[in-house]
């Protein structure tokens, strides 16, 4: 079959480009859609990064659609992760035999938003079970294992790994994600992406989730470039969330305007705060790593912003903040699937890959005074991050503490472990992208670099709530001072495969 694009054109092309040159008339939406499936089957066999690839996009039924040739996101090619967010008629098995088979029944707010502005929707990523691990590897339909497209060898990261795999392979410009402890900008700063995680309450969750239970989760995209981040973000905003959808109801309004502010300068320079400081976990930040941030800090200082080193003791108290994220992810993340599924039978849990099944059991080991203690812990550790966000415009800071792992080994919920262990490696890993989820706080991975192993390296900005676009300003101003990824992936739609 001819395709509109070339496949050089094509993993060029990013989603303002798609929309454009749809809105314009120079090609269809479906000559889009067909080119973007072609590339899902150049790449798939190599990165199982798939549930799901649609012959035609997915239509909602309970939304209506833009005329042709209009909206933001018009023709854009798009997958859903199988988990969070989905619309009417697909299935959403998050990863595990508790959903297998099951088909949503009402679109969900932020990809109706996405669908009005244009979005064709292709079909469904791979993540990890239940969005509970750093690895995208499952169990329930055998095992399938996400990969790295710069290394095969090496995870995607988790538990949105699949979503960026397709991102980076060239397939598509951007993919739904979901980010609880680090999911977007987890394998974002793994496959060499940008990935935004917005304010708690600046987006809607889907329709049978519980904010006030899901506190640290939000939703986004994994795109190649702020272009396309800021594209998507202001797609979502487009429409108003749903009245009571919100965890703070009025504290985010009106679509943002982030794609324009790009092309507009700082209004002055950023004062930063930076740090590689180990945050209360064993060990420290891998020196490549760590080097980068130093180097981003120094490129930035010489540019003309201001840069300060930030004390640690300056940095919030720890010991609360590991505290209280170990009891929402261990205790109550499980303990709420019983909101749906009531005690699990014997059965059921043999279902779950053995990381899960540990979760589960971990979760009967918390009670209420345990909930209290974490709704307390969860204001000093916001009020930390206040306090610093009072004297830096944002901070700079690693992303993953270590080189990749391998794919399905020690962050994989589908690998036997020692419970207790595989828990802490978990929280060693998450230490840089866990607290923003913690206090809520928007964030954003940009890729900086390979290391010795040409492997994607990452570096993290946090921001100061609701202010999305001034954060995504500084992150341009970041790509001003460091070195684009110069070679593609060893997976991608343009290599033989």
């Amino acid at each position: 079959m001819t395709h509109p694009y070339s496949w050089e054109r094509w993993s060029a092309l990013g989603a303002v480009d798609i929309a454009d040159h749809v809105r314009r008339g120079e090609v269809s939406a479906a000559e889009v859609a067909a080119q973007a499936h072609a590339a899902a089957l150049r790449v798939e066999p190599q990165i199982s990064a798939l549930v799901e690839l649609l012959d035609e996009p997915h239509h909602a039924p309970d939304v209506a659609l833009p005329p042709a040739r209009e909206g933001l996101l018009a023709g854009v090619p798009f997958f859903l992760k199988d988990l969070g967010s989905s619309i009417a008629g697909l299935k959403r098995e998050n990863g595990s035999a508790l959903h297998r088979d099951e088909v949503v029944t009402r679109t969900d707010p932020l990809p109706a938003a996405w669908l009005k502005q244009g979005v064709q929707v292709l079909g469904r990523a791979t993540t990890a079970e239940l969005g509970m691990g750093y690895d995208t590897s499952t169990v329930y339909r055998g095992l399938q294992v996400t990969r790295n497209p710069w290394n095969t060898a090496r995870t995607a990261g988790g538990s949105s790994g699949g979503s960026a795999a397709l991102v980076a392979a060239g397939v598509v410009p951007l993919t739904h994600a979901t980010d609880g402890a680090g999911s977007i900008r987890q394998p974002a700063a793994l496959n060499g992406l940008v990935g935004l995680k917005v304010s708690r309450g600046l987006l809607p969750l889907p329709w049978h989730v519980n904010e006030l239970l899901n506190t640290s989760m939000v939703e986004g995209v994994f795109a190649r470039t702020l272009e396309d981040t800021a594209l998507a973000l202001d797609a979502a905003t487009s429409e108003p969330a749903p009245l009571g959808k919100l965890y703070s109801a009025g504290q985010h309004s009106g679509p943002t305007q982030a794609l324009a502010a790009l092309g507009r300068d700082l209004p002055r320079p950023l004062h930063v705060g930076f740090t590689t400081d180990a945050f209360g976990r064993p060990g420290g930040c891998e020196p490549q790593r760590a080097a980068v941030v130093r180097n981003v800090a120094a490129a930035l200082d010489r540019d003309g912003h201001h840069v300060e080193d930030i004390c640690p003791a300056d940095l919030p108290d720890w010991s609360v903040l590991w505290r209280s994220f170990k009891t929402f992810w261990a205790g109550m993340r499980a303990a709420s699937w019983r909101l749906t599924h009531g005690d699990l039978s014997p059965e059921q849990v043999a279902s779950l890959s053995p990381g899960v099944q540990g979760y589960w059991r971990a979760s009967s080991d918390y009670g209420q005074s345990d909930l209290m203690r974490y709704l307390g812990d969860n204001v000093k550790t916001a009020l930390a991050f206040g306090k610093l966000l009072e004297r830096f415009d944002v901070l700079l800071l690693p992303v993953v503490p270590f080189s990749t792992p391998l794919a399905n080994t020690t962050l994989s919920p589908a690998v036997a472990h020692e419970f207790e262990g595989f828990l802490e490696n978990f929280l060693d890993a998450g230490r840089y992208t866990m607290p923003a989820n913690e206090a809520g706080l928007p964030a954003l991975a940009l890729a900086a670099g390979l290391d010795t192993e040409g492997l994607p390296m990452g570096i993290q900005l946090y921001g100061r709530w609701g202010e999305e676009t001034a954060l995504l300003q500084a992150g341009a101003a970041v790509q001003r001072v460091i070195q684009p990824l110069a070679p593609r992936p060893a997976v991608h739609v343009m290599n033989r495969c």
